[in-house]
């Protein structure tokens, strides 16, 4: 009687090749890096202020008719931080007149609103600066009117690069009557504060400004403004 043998069935080792998934990732990689656009980072150029003399004395040569020196100050909450809500604005043209302040203690100083706060008790930051810069800004109004309606090139690229350039060069032209900005901070005023004036300043087209440290003369001037405000 013949003996009944099991079938064996032969096994085989299942094995991935993933050589062709990594030509296809390398494929992927090149294709999106060939064909991802570039974008510039776009940081704000910002002057600080320096302990070198030369420094001080290039400050120092700036016409007093062209410099406007913005004060920003704050008050803190019951924590001792600085409360974002409470931002106050001051501003003189020129060089503080200290004379006047030491014999009557009158001062140039006055004070500004934030933003664009047309019929508000204080003039606004932008008013004061559209009008020192007058020159610039309706050059750069005319400007984006052509720019607006495609003059300088159909292709919209284009058409902005140039807008750029030319704004660019309207902005440095030393021909134009400009502002020279100082900004000064005090401990009470906030980030979002110095944030704001700084935004104006790209808003109204200012292209030389700085931040500096405020002084003695700085503060008696907030003082005695804020005195007679009180007392009004």
């Amino acid at each position: 009687m013949a003996i009944k043998t099991k079938s064996r069935q032969k096994k085989f080792d299942t094995r991935i090749d993933f050589t062709p998934m990594v030509d296809m990732n390398m494929l992927l990689i090149t294709f999106f890096m060939l064909c991802t656009t570039m974008i510039k980072s776009q940081t704000l150029q910002i002057a600080l202020p320096t302990n070198e003399k030369v420094e001080k004395e290039q400050q120092n040569k700036v016409k007093q008719s062209e410099a406007v020196t913005i004060i920003i100050d704050g008050k803190l909450d019951e924590k001792g931080l600085s409360d974002p809500n409470e931002g106050m604005l001051f501003y003189y043209d020129g060089m503080p007149e200290t004379d006047k302040l030491a014999t009557t203690g009158e001062s140039n100083m006055k004070q500004i609103a934030f933003g664009n706060n047309t019929g508000g008790a204080y003039p606004a930051i932008r008013e004061i600066l559209q009008e020192r810069n007058k020159e610039v800004c309706l050059k750069i109004a005319d400007l984006k009117k052509e720019w607006k309606e495609m003059k300088f090139s159909k292709n919209e690229e284009l058409n902005d690069s140039i807008y750029n350039e030319k704004a660019k060069a309207i902005r440095n032209d030393s021909t134009l009557k400009r502002p020279v900005v100082i900004i000064k901070a005090t401990p009470n005023a906030s980030y979002a504060h110095v944030v704001s004036v700084l935004d104006e300043m790209q808003i109204n087209n200012i292209s030389r400004y700085q931040i500096d440290r405020i002084n003695e003369v700085d503060s008696a001037m907030m003082i005695l403004l804020q005195g007679k405000n009180l007392n009004k």
